[in-house]
């Protein structure tokens, strides 16, 4: 049977909210698959291979008064525990959020996507991004979560290139 390991990283809830949404669904029309969820505090590198499919969560931070960053934990994850972690053709999606009222909206995500590029994974799928609060989103979210499951039922062959 299929996995897709999902590592979220959530302080205030939102990221955990549409994490929420997310594996809702996917439960419910995936359900041939796995879903392994995992706070970022509880994660360590081999929690990166686990699964067929990665899913990575972060919401955007001000970390050491530089806005934005990664959440803590996720950073703590990736930069610390994991950072030797080899993703080589792992299939990856990434969700980031992030709030409008910083430069760096949701800076997160480009912190996302640096580590999987830097350690070999390949993003499967365009990155959701979400503004502000997710509450009144939640059709984005699960329009991405479809996308997301044509691609990973698809053995990978269909890469979508965008969506909206």
């Amino acid at each position: 049977m299929p996995s897709l390991q999902i590592i979220e990283a959530s302080t205030s809830g939102h990221t955990e909210y549409v994490v929420g949404l997310l594996t809702d669904l996917l439960r419910r029309d995936l359900a041939t698959w796995t879903l392994l969820v995992k706070r970022a505090e509880e994660a360590q590198a081999a929690d990166l291979l686990a699964g067929d499919v990665l899913l990575l969560a972060s919401s955007t931070w001000n970390t050491g008064g530089q806005e934005g960053q990664l959440n803590p934990h996720m950073f703590a994850l990736l930069r610390d525990r994991a950072n030797d972690v080899d993703l080589t053709g792992r299939k990856v999606a990434l969700i980031a959020l992030g709030d409008d009222r910083y430069f760096y909206t949701a800076g997160a995500g480009a912190h996302l996507q640096s580590f999987v590029a830097e350690h070999h994974g390949v993003e499967i799928i365009p990155m959701l991004t979400i503004v502000n609060e997710p509450y009144g989103q939640e059709e984005k979210v699960k329009h991405w979560g479809e996308e997301l499951m044509k691609t990973v039922q698809g053995n990978y062959e269909l890469r979508i290139t965008s969506y909206e």
